[in-house]
């Protein structure tokens, strides 16, 4: 490895320590978040170019976090306790779903005479904005759309989400509180493991014990859930994977020795701090001056009219803020999201709820904008 990626590796994974250790002490840091922090220090890294980062270094760290966070997180989880939010979580996946495909309409309508594509850029929008990247390029193969436009919306998507992703860590929750009820009994993201709370600022061989087979199950699911969709599908498959290791982990979560592990928690927390450093240092700024300003401006149309519709639509349906928000980031941006905008939350219930709507869209995703499309196709 040259010096360069190795001080990419240490800056990845090193700083969420520091952000950690910031947040306890500095009144301003404990205030924003780590999240933010981390999202931003990664923006900051990634927006010198002088640093010579390689993305794809970033995007392998990124893409090893979420895998091992999700079960990490999912240990802890209280399932009858999350049942209850099933209904409403439901409800407001598929206010999201419904939001997303009038708005890519009606959007697609009104920029029509602008391309040709507008009705295949519509309900690839729909793809990704309720499922995921993968669905959008499905969407865009099936319909044929141009490598030019493919590439664009693409880009274009990167853009707008890096904008709607510092929003939703950031003042989202208190602009929605505005207008839609507050979560019932919600349990705090540092809640979630108590031998830790009791031996806050001691480390015991007890909790070094505790992380090191709460990692090891962690791995052996993941590699499972990878091993398992490889003979399977002779390929990766991401949604399976994610939904296999999902599963799994909550399966493990009944056992109780496993649901008490000490130090689970706390190591699922820092990978997902983790991924929002590498996740931040992707969102090139260059990148906005190399996407087409009609692809952009369609992109950011649909995205603004979809989480308004959709947040109008939970007022209605009187969806508590902090469900409205997670289902918005599962429809947008998929599993890999939820970990961090739960934690800018401040609200672990959400995992469940996120990852389950997040694996929905997955599935109906490329269904719902094949539709769309072929609704408005001329």
């Amino acid at each position: 490895m040259t010096t360069v990626g190795l001080f990419q590796v240490l800056a990845l994974v090193g700083f969420p320590g520091l952000s950690l250790l910031a947040a306890r002490h500095i009144k301003p840091v404990a205030w924003v978040g780590p999240v933010v922090v981390c999202y931003a220090f990664g923006i900051l890294l990634g927006n010198l170019p002088e640093l010579g980062l390689q993305e794809r270094l970033s995007l392998s760290v990124s893409e090893a976090a979420v895998p091992l966070a999700i079960p990490l997180l999912l240990f802890t989880t209280n399932v009858p306790r999350w049942m209850r939010l099933a209904r409403p979580t439901l409800v407001s996946f598929c206010l999201a779903c419904l939001s997303a495909m009038v708005s890519a309409a009606v959007v697609g309508f009104a920029l029509s005479d602008r391309s040709d594509e507008w009705w295949k850029m519509s309900g690839m929008l729909v793809g990704v904005y309720t499922g995921g990247t993968a669905n959008m390029n499905a969407i865009g193969l099936a319909l044929r759309v141009s490598d030019e436009t493919l590439i664009l919306l693409n880009t274009a998507d990167i853009v707008v989400g890096a904008a709607y992703l510092l929003f939703l860590v950031t003042v989202a929750q208190r602009l929605a509180l505005l207008f839609l009820p507050r979560f019932p009994n919600a349990t705090g993201w540092d809640d979630g493991d108590p031998q830790e709370a009791e031996g806050a600022g001691r480390f015991t061989w007890s909790q070094a014990r505790g992380m090191a087979l709460a990692f090891l199950l962690a791995a052996l699911i993941v590699g499972m859930s990878v091993g398992g969709t490889l003979l399977a599908f002779g390929g990766m498959e991401a949604p399976v994977v994610l939904l296999l290791i999902t599963s799994l982990s909550l399966a493990a979560s009944f056992v109780p020795a496993v649901r008490e592990l000490p130090g689970s928690y706390a190591m699922g927390d820092y990978a997902l701090l983790v991924f929002c450093v590498a996740v931040g240092t992707l969102a090139d700024a260059s990148r906005m001056r190399d996407t087409g300003l009609f692809v952009f401006v369609f992109c950011a149309a649909v995205v603004v009219l979809a989480v308004g519709l959709h947040f109008a639509l939970a007022a209605l349906f009187r969806i508590d803020a902090d469900t409205a928000l997670i289902t918005s980031t599962a429809t947008i941006f998929g599993p890999p999201f939820i970990g961090p905008v739960a934690r800018a939350l401040r609200n672990r219930e959400l995992m469940v709820s996120g990852l389950t709507t997040g694996i929905m869209g997955y599935a109906v995703g490329t269904y719902l904008g094949l539709a769309v499309a072929w609704l408005l196709r001329p």
